[in-house]
């Protein structure tokens, strides 16, 4: 299911979400820039391996947030930088700058750890902001649990409709979890669950600020406004 938007009226300035999207964008012009074999080999040297942080956790430290700014692809960084701007504006209004970007930053550093001892073995590089992006995800359930997400699932329906956050959400991270026990390849599962449930506690430790016009548009969604 892909979101399109949701269904806030306000969500304050977005500072921090228009940031990560602009630096996030910015550090994959710059692979795209030298080239297509260092463009590869930069996920070995900023990319999050398990087996080799493992080993050398202080000198592979800096993995755990170079990774975060690292894609693989065009469609990899378009999908991560859509999930911040649809859900991000919309925390990041709740706990301000510096809790959000602390929050994300966290998750990210919870999903690759949680990445790593899931496959301790792994040599293959863990690229992308999705660990980072699940924890936005998770504190958004808990600050929007009345909040509703216009949605489409490509390629079978092409239509608009609104989906409860929890629903869209709930079916998320159930998504994340039967992936990770199946061993499906290609995407760090556990990433996405690490971040998501670190979301989940930080959000609530950190005592959110107000709302301020952050509430469901009940009157109006129907149009889609």
């Amino acid at each position: 299911m892909f979101p399109i938007r949701d269904s806030i009226t306000y969500h304050g300035t977005k500072i921090a979400a228009l940031g990560l999207i602009i630096t996030t964008g910015v550090a994959y012009y710059l692979q795209l820039s030298i080239g297509i074999e260092a463009f590869e080999a930069i996920f070995y040297r900023y990319g999050f391996i398990p087996s080799v942080f493992l080993k050398n956790p202080v000198s592979e430290l800096y993995t755990i947030f170079s990774s975060m700014f690292v894609h693989g692809s065009l469609m990899h960084l378009i999908g991560n930088v859509w999930f911040i701007w649809v859900f991000g504006p919309a925390v990041e209004g709740r706990l301000g700058f510096r809790r959000f970007m602390v929050l994300y930053l966290l998750s990210g550093v919870a999903a690759a750890l949680l990445h790593g001892f899931s496959m301790p073995d792994s040599a293959i590089p863990m690229v992308g902001a999705s660990g980072a992006v699940s924890g936005i995800l998770g504190a958004y359930l808990v600050l929007f649990p009345r909040a509703r997400v216009l949605t489409i699932i490509p390629p079978l329906i092409f239509f608009f409709f609104w989906l409860p956050a929890p629903i869209y959400l709930g079916y998320w991270v159930l998504i994340q979890f039967v992936y990770a026990f199946i061993g499906v390849p290609g995407i760090a599962w556990w990433a996405h669950i690490g971040g998501f449930i670190l979301g989940l506690i930080l959000v609530l430790i950190m005592r959110p600020k107000r709302n301020y016009r952050a509430d469901p548009f009940w009157e109006c969604w129907r149009d889609y406004c």
